[in-house]
This record gives structure tokens, C-alpha cells and sequence, in this order.
């Protein structure tokens, strides 16, 4: 691609020629000799002499504009590493009009009394917040983290947002009832929810199909010969967890198991040492367990072990999200898979895709599971 004539050469031309020896005559890190300018710092025009293309588009590209091509990218972001030019981003904040920022924005409902509804012992935000990462860094996009578990740290997301600090939200919610995403369409920010949210909104989210998931949990276990199967499901206010325990029973019923016992946890490992302890003080005769999540049916195969049945070979239990505790775990878990670095990357691409183009329409995006058998099942 030849790069077109511009205020990039002559302003370098400029500065060779009044340099006593008539050549550049700074020094990167790498060794490289570059131009800069009277300051010491390498500039635009620097960087455009070693990638080979014009200033405007190193701007394209520092800026985080779309119509450079990936591989012209590569090179120029190559020649910032190379120059050590770090982009003055107030001035570009003018420019874009955007910050460089998402805020990320971990939510639930607080309960009077109650003590907070977000569990960060749970594996799964470090994996979101990965993936998110993933997306974010290749685009010069800095993420800041919220929690918003009351209207006061609702309305300071929205205030946050609205003030121009950062330019749009990923948002993790932890409860169905959760009011933040419907006060970010409200307010006509730009945002993308992990999961369907629990009410009906014009709003873009990712999500995994949960009920097949489900689905291959059931008919595995049904596999194994397990024919006294139970289930501990999550908040059901929570379209996730609906939708896992309505995929459990219905592939149940479809192999002759019309009833499956089940007791509700909050997606924590002691509701799943709770919620077994009650299966099996009503059902002494359970062959299988699928729990809502990974950690539910690490505290399942706890309390299955204090009791004295063995895992697996007096009762199977499989979990869902396929997380590195439960891989670890003795025995391994097996686990449905929901691909949640790719999910939540998916979520980021989606938001700076929003905030490139406000007029773009809300989406959504599902991913497939699958199964993960290991030795608890």
C-alpha cells in the first residue's frame, strides 16, 4: 500500500534540515535511529517514517478508526513499539471525542441486611474480565471496573458514562431482576450485557445455549446408567439458570424420568453443600447430579462425601462452566463448557463496534457448549 504525500514528510523533511548534522538523531530503545521532535518524544510523523505510510494514517490507527487495513495496523503499531511514541490522549479524546475507556460493570441487587450477591472467589469474573481484556488491549481500550449493587452505585455508573469518562459498558449482571441494563437503555448508552438479561430489552448481549448444555449433561448421565437423577439449579429468577434446569428436565423426560427432584442454590459453593444435604435427607437412592454451575457441584460432591457415597461410583455429578477449579479438583469435574474468554471478548468487540457507529442495531450473539467429561460423571 504506498503511502500518500502529506504534512507527515514535510514536517520531517523540515526538522533534517535544520539539524546541525542534517540527519535524525534520536534513539529508540531498540537501537533504531528515529526522529523526533524538539522535545525528545517521538511524534506522528516519526512513527509514519518507519511504518512507511503517511501520518494520517498512523492517526487512523492511534485513534482506533476502522478503515485501516489489519495488516497496515500491524506495521504501524509495530512502529510504535519501535519509536516509543505514546499518544497524547487528552488531544485525541478532543478528536475522537471519546475517552479510550469502558467501564465494566460487575451488578446485582443488594438485599437490606443481606451480605453482597457478588462472589468474587467464583473463577468466572477473572475469565470475563480475561476475555474482555483480550478484545479491549489490541484497540488501546482501557477497561474500569464497577460494582453497582445499590441505586447509588447504579447512578454512578450512569453518571460516569454520562460526564464523558468513559465511552460505553460491559456489563455482568448476577441477578435477574438486576435494574442496570434497563437504565442504560434509558439513558441511550451504549452497552452489552453478559447473558440474556432477565427482562426483555433492546439491548445487545452474549449469551451460551443454555439448554442444550443442559441437554448434554442429562443424556450423558443417562448414558452412565444413572436412573435416579436430581438437580440443583440456580437463582431462578436468572435466565440462565431457567434455562439449565428446563433443559435438564426436559431431556430427563424424554428418557422416562418425569420428575426431577430439585433444590434451588445461589450459584456459591455453600449453597451447593446445602442443596445436597437436603437431596439426600429426601432421596436416599439419587445415581446422579447436575449441578447450575461448577461450584455448586464442587460443594455437592463435598456434602455427597461427608455422607459417605462415593463420587463416582455411587452417584455421578456433572457441573456447568468447565472452570480450572474444577478441572483441579479431586475428582476432576466433569462440566459443561461455556466458552466465557471468547464469550466476553465477543462482548467488547460488540461495544467498541457500538461506539463506533451509534446507529448500529442491537444484537446478540449465542455459543455453542460442550462437554467436558472428566472423572466425576
Amino acid at each position: 500500500m504506498a503511502d500518500e504525500p502529506g504534512a507527515g514528510s514535510a514536517s520531517t523533511a523540515a526538522r533534517v534540515a535544520s539539524s546541525p548534522s542534517g540527519t535524525l538523531e534520536a534513539t529508540p530503545p531498540s537501537g533504531l535511529p528515529v526522529g523526533t521532535s524538539g522535545s525528545g518524544a517521538p511524534t506522528l510523523e516519526d512513527v509514519a517514517r518507519v511504518a512507511g505510510v503517511s501520518r494520517a494514517t498512523v492517526s487512523r490507527v492511534v485513534n482506533g478508526q476502522r478503515r485501516v487495513a489489519a495488516d497496515i495496523q500491524a506495521v504501524v503499531r509495530e512502529a510504535i513499539a519501535t519509536t516509543g511514541y505514546v499518544p497524547n490522549l487528552a488531544a485525541r479524546s478532543l478528536v475522537t471525542r471519546r475517552t479510550g475507556a469502558v467501564i465494566v460493570v460487575v451488578s446485582g441487587v443488594e438485599e437490606q441486611g443481606s451480605p453482597s450477591t457478588i462472589d468474587f472467589a467464583d473463577p468466572f469474573f477473572g475469565r470475563v474480565v480475561g476475555g474482555m481484556l483480550r478484545a479491549l488491549r489490541p484497540r488501546d481500550v482501557d477497561p474500569i471496573l464497577m460494582l453497582a449493587e445499590t441505586d447509588a452505585d447504579r447512578a454512578r455508573v450512569i453518571s460516569s458514562l454520562r460526564n464523558g469518562n468513559a465511552d460505553g459498558a460491559l456489563v455482568v449482571s448476577t441477578r435477574g431482576d438486576d435494574p442496570m441494563p434497563r437504565l442504560l437503555v434509558d439513558a441511550g448508552l451504549p452497552a452489552v450485557v453478559f447473558a440474556r438479561p432477565g427482562r426483555p430489552i433492546p439491548l445487545s448481549f452474549v449469551d451460551v445455549a443454555n439448554r442444550d448444555g443442559a441437554r448434554l449433561a442429562a443424556e450423558h448421565l443417562v448414558a452412565r446408567g444413572c436412573r435416579h437423577v436430581a438437580a440443583i439449579s440456580g437463582p431462578l429468577d436468572v435466565p440462565s439458570a431457567q434455562d439449565r434446569l428446563s433443559g435438564f428436565q426436559d431431556a430427563m423426560a424424554r428418557h422416562g424420568q418425569a420428575f426431577v427432584p430439585t433444590v434451588g442454590g445461589n450459584f456459591t459453593y455453600e449453597s451447593g453443600v446445602a442443596a445436597m444435604a437436603s437431596l439426600l435427607d429426601a432421596y436416599e437412592d439419587l445415581d446422579g447430579v447436575f449441578a447450575s454451575n461448577d461450584l455448586m457441584a464442587l460443594g455437592a460432591i463435598e456434602a455427597l462425601q461427608a455422607a459417605g457415597r462415593r463420587v463416582p461410583d455411587d452417584v455421578r455429578v456433572i457441573g456447568f462452566d468447565d472452570s480450572s477449579v474444577g478441572a483441579l479438583s479431586r475428582p476432576a469435574l466433569t462440566s459443561v463448557r461455556q466458552p466465557i474468554e471468547e464469550m466476553a471478548a465477543e462482548m467488547a468487540r460488540i461495544l467498541l463496534d457500538t461506539i463506533a457507529d451509534p446507529g448500529r442495531r442491537v444484537t446478540s450473539t449465542i455459543f455453542e457448549p460442550t462437554l467436558r467429561i472428566r472423572d466425576s460423571a
